[in-house]
């Protein structure tokens, strides 16, 4: 199948991209790196009359650190690759989950086009960076014709492809924290590049639960805050508990209960893994 019939105009700042999403309304979509866009356009899933490419607008790409008496703050800008994630040295030194990550989203050709960005405001259940952006606390930094606000991750996912983003606001960068303790990130998938069929993110932290972020379980990426409450007493526990966090879906994938089965099984291996770390 081929797109309907649409208009195409390129955005060179943020404040023209909000300039058109506030001329077009509804009837206009955001173009990233049109990784998830594209398919759904030819599959005519999605029919907008206007389609806004902010791809080229450097304001919205780069990674930058920044040290305050709080601690290190990552910012990544929105349109920055899954490639250019995968190549910095400051994500990889503080938030090495991103790194990881990105090595099981689909495939090189697919990580070179697509954004965080674009990731994150799809909120597609079963990609990997809705998970992290739980499990690393992450703030989303969102511009409007009102300005700019900061929406914790916890409260941007809301739904199956759905985020708290108004229809006229734009996701601008993502900031993350930086943190030495344990983490943890793991899939199952049928075959490498394919969806996951259950994934986990996990972030330990000091004096607290862990944030256990599961996705491909649920209609947006969850967290599984009995579970990490339940480490307390042990990995059984633990696993035990899951069961009031997670009601899969059954699909030609997997059925609820053999992905139930399997996030148990990434939870044993992500809390064994830090026993490990911890003991070393």
């Amino acid at each position: 199948m081929k797109a309907a019939a649409l208009d195409y105009v390129r955005a060179h700042s943020v404040s023209e991209a909000l300039n058109l999403l506030a001329r077009h309304g509804d009837a206009a979509k955001l173009l990233a790196g049109g990784q998830s866009l594209l398919p759904a356009l030819n599959l005519r899933l999605s029919a907008p009359a206007w389609l806004i490419d902010i791809g080229h607008i450097a304001e919205l790409r780069g990674i930058t650190v920044a040290d305050t008496p709080a601690g290190t703050t990552l910012r990544i800008g929105a349109m920055t690759t899954h490639a250019a994630l995968a190549a910095s040295p400051d994500v990889a030194r503080l938030a090495p989950m991103l790194v990881q990550a990105v090595s099981h989203i689909a495939h090189p050709a697919i990580r070179s086009r697509g954004t965080i960005g674009g990731s994150l405001a799809n909120s597609d259940p079963a990609a990997e960076l809705p998970a992290c952006a739980l499990a690393l606390a992450a703030r989303m930094v969102v511009q409007g014709p009102a300005g700019t606000r900061t929406i914790p991750a916890a409260a941007f996912f809301t739904g199956l492809f759905e985020t708290a983003l108004a229809p006229d606001e734009i996701l601008v960068a993502v900031e993350v924290d930086a943190t030495a303790a344990p983490w943890g990130f793991q899939e199952l998938a049928r075959r490498s590049g394919d969806y996951a069929m259950v994934g986990l993110a996990a972030q330990s932290v000091a004096g607290a639960s862990p944030r256990l972020a599961y996705f491909s379980v649920a209609a947006t990426a969850v967290l599984a805050p009995h579970a990490a409450a339940a480490l307390a007493h042990g990995i059984d526990a633990a696993c035990l508990a899951l069961a009031q966090d997670l009601d899969p879906p059954s699909d030609l994938q997997a059925s609820a209960a053999t992905r139930l089965a399997l996030a148990r099984v990434l939870l044993r291996r992500t809390v064994g893994a830090w026993t490990e770390k911890l003991a070393a």
